[in-house]
């Protein structure tokens, strides 16, 4: 069992409230691997069109996440998911929100910087805020807000640049 599935089936036997800060640990992770992203794809756009390179990326996630499910042990959730229709139609929305995502952001980075693209992108914190709110009912901190707005002001500031 991998590093990242042991401490998945922790939090799961633990249940919410035991490990309040893995949210913030996996949010770091996720920031520093979605810079990766970033530099590695825009060095292998140079020569390529970034559809193939998208689609070409796709396959190695899948390959990827099959493979983190099977060592999690997780795999008898899949038909779990493709049986629940809301579940299913939901994570299918999800995943062509992110397709079409990961096309646009790649075409972004073939033709600008990643020092514009990458804050631009994060714009996507500000509209995921606003949507969970309206959508969600979520509740956000006066604290929170000013980040968010702080956020946007930033990719405002960037976009000009």
């Amino acid at each position: 069992m991998t590093d990242i599935a042991r401490l998945h089936s922790i939090v799961e036997r633990k249940g919410v409230g035991e490990l309040d800060y893995l949210w913030l640990v996996f949010s770091l992770l996720s920031a520093v691997t979605a810079a990766l992203v970033a530099i590695f794809g825009k060095i292998g756009l140079q020569t390529v069109d970034a559809n193939s390179a998208t689609a070409v990326r796709s396959i190695v996630m899948a390959i990827f996440l099959m493979g983190v499910v099977v060592l999690q042990g997780s795999v008898k959730q899949i038909p779990v998911i493709l049986a629940d229709k809301r579940t299913f139609l939901f994570i299918v929305l999800s995943g062509i929100a992110g397709a079409l995502s990961w096309l646009f952001y790649f075409l972004a980075l073939k033709y600008g910087k990643v020092s514009q693209v990458a804050p631009i992108d994060k714009l996507s914190v500000v509209m995921a805020t606003i949507l969970a709110v309206v959508l969600l009912g979520e509740n956000i901190s006066l604290l929170n807000g000013i980040g968010v707005a702080l956020i946007a002001a930033g990719a405002i500031v960037v976009a000009l640049s």
